[in-house]
């Protein structure tokens, strides 16, 4: 049977404040357990909450960066539910009106066309603590320094049809909130977490299947694993006579496997009542036009500016431009190596396999902008050749050495330019080699292209891998056909 695959994302965007939603507390990563967790946060008796006026600016930036209406009377409700990191019993949100109304995020797929992915809304809420499972033998240990930390939780209309479709949106996402400046996006720390809605309808079928949630999935690589294996799973059971149930699951990306957490709540579960402490928040044009102000170069322009500045090609712009991390690495390399095009190859070629390879984010990138530029202008000046610049790209990841000139001559990797010694070189090798250089000259120009490199190996060789080789073509090509 075919069927339609269906899916929405919710996604939770930590934003960049540095105190919590509703106290003075700090947000700073990394913190003894339950160190920046105060009574406001933990909604201690005589304690009242004050809305973070910048969580509030952050909010609106996102709306008008996704083309959204801005909901100028935004008011908070109490979710009820019980958990041991939830401290209040209730978690602080929007229901009723969301600050960010309805708008779009259009995306660029694989194939070359553009996917647009509408935006429900994306409402202001506080987080929730964390529960520790890993170092405690039978029990759960309850970090609450997140308590309170302002989010933003952008929810999608259904319009994504498959995993890349929806990793694609996810991408484009982090690209926008990090470019914005209102979240790190760092995944790895939790500061963007996905939940993902999934489920199948026969194929053509106006009717929506029913739906189950995969919660809190923290890497793009994982979110495609837990939506194939989530359809996978939907598929068979459907095919078996069986039906769907509604639920929340969780996916365990190093086992690849999921399981049921708990049947899915409907909003009547969660007893939504207006927070009876947090007094309506009206926005008024100035502020909306003071957020307006503050919107920095947005992906797409960036992108469409790579082009026209730096002479890219659509792709290399689009992998470029997508991640503010990444755009200014590139600016950065660009500025101390000159060539556009030599950067963007060693950016999206050597360092991001690199960084693949070792599971890492950019922000853990040992190399700066500066170091890669100084490669590349030795590449470009024939200083060191392809070959050997990865032996320097390799000094600079681990450590061996910061200064590339200094590398280059301590791993002996300086190519030899000096056209007299380079000829001297070529007619030493030459001198061995008289029936290949008799097949060449009988050759024509097509068959000639393919022996010239059976000469290149013995020079490189005989200078010992130092030889420049574009001269030693040059060279050898004169000597060859006169």
């Amino acid at each position: 049977m075919q069927w339609d695959i269906v899916i929405g994302l919710e996604i939770h965007v930590q934003l960049a404040t540095k105190t919590k939603i509703f106290s003075g507390t700090s947000t700073a990563y990394g913190a003894e357990p339950n160190s920046q967790a105060s009574a406001v946060d933990l909604a201690m008796p005589g304690t009242l909450p004050v809305a973070n006026e910048q969580a509030f600016k952050y909010a609106v930036m996102f709306g008008l960066a996704v083309d959204a209406e801005i909901c100028r009377r935004s008011v908070f409700e109490r979710k009820n539910y019980f958990y041991p990191d939830l401290p209040k019993g209730y978690q602080t949100t929007q229901l009723e009106r969301p600050i960010v109304g309805p708008g779009h995020v259009d995306v660029e797929l694989a194939d070359g066309s553009t996917k647009r992915v509408r935006i429900h809304h994306a409402h202001l809420e506080e987080d929730a603590g964390k529960s520790l499972h890993e170092d405690f033998h039978g029990m759960t240990g309850i970090d609450l320094n997140r308590a309170g930390t302002p989010l933003i939780e952008v929810v999608t209309e259904p319009d994504m049809r498959s995993a890349e479709e929806a990793v694609a949106f996810a991408r484009k996402l982090h690209g926008l909130v990090t470019s914005l400046g209102i979240c790190d996006g760092n995944m790895s720390e939790g500061s963007l977490r996905f939940d993902v809605n999934v489920s199948l309808k026969p194929a053509g079928d106006e009717t929506l299947g029913t739906r189950t949630e995969t919660k809190n999935l923290n890497s793009f690589r994982f979110m495609e694993q837990a939506i194939h294996h989530e359809v996978e799973r939907q598929m068979d059971i459907l095919e078996d006579g069986g039906r769907i149930v509604q639920e929340t699951r969780l996916y365990n990306g190093d086992t690849q496997q999921s399981r049921s957490m708990r049947s899915k709540e409907e909003a009547n579960d969660y007893r939504y009542f207006p927070c009876p402490d947090l007094l309506p928040v009206e926005l008024d044009d100035a502020f909306i036009e003071d957020a307006r102000s503050r919107l920095p170069e947005l992906p797409d322009a960036r992108k469409a500016r790579f082009q026209s500045d730096y002479g890219l090609t659509d792709y290399d712009a689009s992998l470029l431009s997508s991640s503010a991390r990444m755009a200014a690495l590139f600016e950065e390399t660009v500025s101390h190596g000159k060539d556009a095009k030599l950067a963007a190859n060693w950016l999206l070629g050597e360092l991001s396999a690199r960084l693949n390879s070792e599971d890492r984010e950019l922000a853990d990138c040992p190399l700066t902008g500066g170091q890669l530029g100084a490669l590349i202008l030795r590449i470009s000046d024939g200083t060191v050749s392809s070959t050997g610049a990865k032996k320097v790209f390799e000094g600079l990841w681990t450590g061996e050495g910061s200064d590339v000139d200094e590398l280059i001559d301590a791993k002996g990797l300086k190519q030899v330019s000096d056209t007299g010694a380079l000829e001297k070189i070529v007619e030493e090798v030459l001198a061995g080699m008289g029936e290949q250089i008799a097949q060449y000259q009988e050759a024509d120009e097509k068959k000639r292209k393919k022996l010239m490199g059976g000469f290149m190996g013995p020079l490189m060789k005989a200078s010992k891998g130092q030889g420049n080789p574009k001269l030693f073509n040059e060279i050898l090509k004169k000597k060859l056909e006169r």
